[in-house]
């Protein structure tokens, strides 16, 4: 059965519908008519829903049945505050990000590689630093059949099989164990600010992991020290900027607006930065709505103080990217497009050009799932959202050698590849590096805010008002 319109809705605000008795019920369907009832209205595919799925299946089957088969994104989980906390970048871990590669080409054996360590977390407490490689996850060797479920390991605590990167000698040191607790960990996504001064170039160069304004929902923490830093590089006359998101896959859509804002040339709070595309149940709703209307759709830049955009060399941004770039960074890089050059350089980035709400009811406790459907699609102001297979870089350069250098060293490859684009220099100075084989994984997949892009949390309200109405 399908239902039309805002009416339904009350279902999903914790009412029960009269088509059955409770006691008739299976133990699954009250969950899954809360579902259904939300997928039909807010689901960007809500037209290809099915028209009698299985009500009895367990509540995470009953949602992936209802799925698009083009939809990559959506996911639901059986507690919705995890799901808020993890989607600010709060998890239970120990503070380290892992690249999964074969050991070499043939073997079933894999490394990780830990790619970058947390501020002030159990990983860093321990020595470990980027560039280590894991061999073993409690005693387990890593292969291509079990990386999934011993990675998984690692939100609890967890001992180390690692062989330490003598960065001096560009070897590997022999094997050795380290026990490591976990802890419950809000990630600051302003890892790393600096900048580079080369004859008459000042060059920012900015780390961002993850698009969160702050450790909780309302809270503009991050978004505050960004325009710190911004307002640092424009007191500085930086001439030129790089941003690395190569470990940035997704987040909250307020957070990309303000990075933005800072960006851009000539953009302030009358310059569109983005359109929200949804089905056309819910934009009919929100164009008739008195509170919402057209406007609703289009979301603008922010004037920003600090923006950094007439200071850089010939309108340009250049940005590292990997392959876990993906949803609020590619929003980044697509809404800035229109009005300046965007210089990507490493892989290509994963294409998710679409967005998603949080949906829970906090006042029910028969059910305590959260869902994040995907329920926009997003285009720049010039309605283009051809990015689906995601952007290619105009230099392509795989982040997998052996040897790393930290973030922020002028050794290191991908920053390396982007000063020299911006000085001049050689290419070819560069010598030949030993690299992995083939990349098998990323420590990213595992975390509920990868490939998200949240829509602003006071739009979110204001949709939700909306349904009340």
């Amino acid at each position: 059965m399908k239902y039309r319109g805002l009416a339904v809705l009350a279902f999903a605000m914790g009412l029960t519908l009269s088509a059955c008795k409770e006691d008739d019920e299976h133990p699954n369907e009250y969950v899954n008519n809360w579902i259904e009832v939300n997928m039909d209205f807010w689901y960007y595919w809500n037209t290809t829903l099915p028209s009698d799925p299985d009500k009895t299946l367990a509540p995470d089957k009953f949602f992936e049945s209802l799925l698009n088969d083009a939809d990559r994104f959506s996911w639901i989980q059986d507690n919705y505050q995890e799901l808020l906390n993890s989607l600010q970048g709060v998890n239970e871990e120990a503070g380290y990000e892992l690249a999964l590669f074969l050991e070499s080409e043939g073997s079933t054996n894999v490394i990780a590689q830990i790619v970058y360590i947390k501020p002030a977390s159990p990983a860093e407490a321990a020595g470990l630093k980027r560039g280590d490689v894991i061999t073993h996850i409690n005693s387990q060797q890593l292969n291509t059949q079990n990386y999934k479920t011993v990675l998984a390991a690692t939100g609890d605590d967890h001992t180390l099989t690692y062989r330490e990167l003598d960065l001096a000698n560009e070897t590997f040191l022999p094997a050795q164990t380290k026990s490591l607790t976990t802890v419950v960990y809000a990630e600051n996504p302003n890892f790393l600010s600096k900048v580079f001064t080369h004859n008459d170039r000042k060059i920012g160069y900015y780390v961002y992991n993850l698009f969160s304004t702050g450790p909780v929902q309302g809270s503009t923490t991050y978004n505050t020290e960004m325009d710190y830093i911004f307002a640092s590089f424009q007191s500085v006359g930086i001439t030129d900027l790089i941003i690395d998101l190569r470990f940035n896959s997704g987040g909250a859509e307020s957070a990309t607006v303000n990075l933005a804002s800072l960006v851009g040339k000539g953009v302030d709070a009358t310059k569109v930065f983005t359109i929200r595309e949804y089905n056309t149940l819910v934009e009919a709703e929100i164009k008739s709505n008195a509170n919402l209307g057209a406007g609703f759709l289009d979301v603008e830049f922010l004037t920003k103080a600090q923006n950094v955009g007439n200071q850089l060399t010939n309108n340009r941004v250049y940005i590292l990217t990997g392959t876990r770039t993906a949803s609020a960074s590619e929003l980044l890089i697509n809404g800035l497009r229109p009005y300046m050059d965007v210089f990507l350089i490493g892989s290509t980035t994963v294409g998710k050009n679409v967005g998603s709400i949080s949906i829970f009811n906090e006042d029910d406790t028969r059910n305590t799932w959260g869902m994040q459907p995907i329920v926009t699609k997003s285009l720049n102001s010039l309605e283009e959202s051809d990015y689906s297979n995601g952007f290619e870089p105009q230099v392509a350069l795989p982040d997998n050698n052996l040897i790393v250098y930290p973030l922020g060293d002028e050794r290191e490859l991908l920053l390396s590849r982007a000063l020299q684009e911006i000085t001049g220099g050689d290419p070819g100075r560069v010598r030949a590096a030993k690299t992995w084989s083939r990349e098998v994984g990323h420590s990213l997949d595992l975390k509920k805010h990868s490939n998200v892009l949240i829509i602003d949390a006071s739009d979110q309200q204001k949709l939700m008002k909306m349904m009340k109405q």
